[in-house]
C-alpha cells in the first residue's frame, strides 16, 4: 500500500467500519448514509475498500466497486449484489478528515483505485462529485459527463456532477 510518513492507505477490514462511519459522518454532513451501506460494499467488493491509517486512527477511506457506467446507485442505497457485466469502476466515496487534506493522499487513493480498476479489466472509473469536489476530481483526470441519463441517475445526491476518467 502507499505510505506517506506514518500515514498510509491499507485494505479496509470489518473492525474499521465504526471508525469509517465516524469519518463519513464528520465529512459528509449533507450526504448521510446508513452504516449498512459501507458494510455491504466491503462485503461485496473488499478490493475496492481502503482506509487511511495513521497508526492511531482512521483519517479517511475510499469505497469503490464494479458497476454500470452512467447509472450510479442512489445515495444511501444497498446494492444487493454486483453486476456480472460491469463496465465501469464506480467510486462510491473518498473521504478525508480536514487535517489530512491538501497533500497528495487523495491522489494516492485515486491511483490505487485506478490500478485496481485496470486489474479488473475496466476501461473507466466513474463517480458522482458533490459540493466542491469536482475540482479535486478534475485534477485527477476526471471529466464531467453531461447526459440526461446521468443527471437523472445522480439526482438523489442533490447538486452533483457525474464524472468519469477513461483508462487506457
Amino acid at each position: 500500500m502507499a505510505a506517506v510518513g506514518l500515514v498510509h492507505w491499507r485494505k479496509m477490514v470489518e473492525p474499521d467500519l465504526v471508525s469509517v462511519g465516524r469519518v463519513g459522518d464528520a465529512v459528509h454532513l449533507d450526504y448521510p448514509e446508513d452504516a449498512a451501506i459501507i458494510a455491504e460494499r466491503l462485503k461485496l467488493y473488499p478490493a475496492g475498500c481502503l482506509v487511511l491509517d495513521d497508526g492511531r486512527s482512521i483519517r479517511g477511506y475510499t469505497v469503490a466497486h464494479p458497476w454500470f457506467f452512467g447509472r450510479p446507485p442512489p445515495l444511501n442505497s444497498l446494492l444487493g449484489g454486483l453486476p456480472v457485466r460491469a463496465d465501469t469502476f464506480y467510486i462510491h466515496d473518498l473521504a478525508l478528515v480536514p487535517e489530512v487534506r491538501g497533500g497528495d493522499l487523495g491522489a494516492k487513493a485515486v491511483d490505487l483505485l485506478a490500478r485496481r480498476a485496470e486489474l479488473d479489466g475496466m476501461t473507466s472509473m466513474s463517480l458522482v462529485a458533490v459540493g466542491s469536489s469536482p475540482r479535486f476530481w478534475r485534477r485527477n483526470g476526471f471529466e464531467v459527463i453531461e447526459r440526461e441519463e446521468t443527471r437523472a441517475a445522480s439526482s438523489s445526491y442533490g447538486k452533483a456532477a457525474f464524472m468519469a476518467r477513461f483508462l487506457l
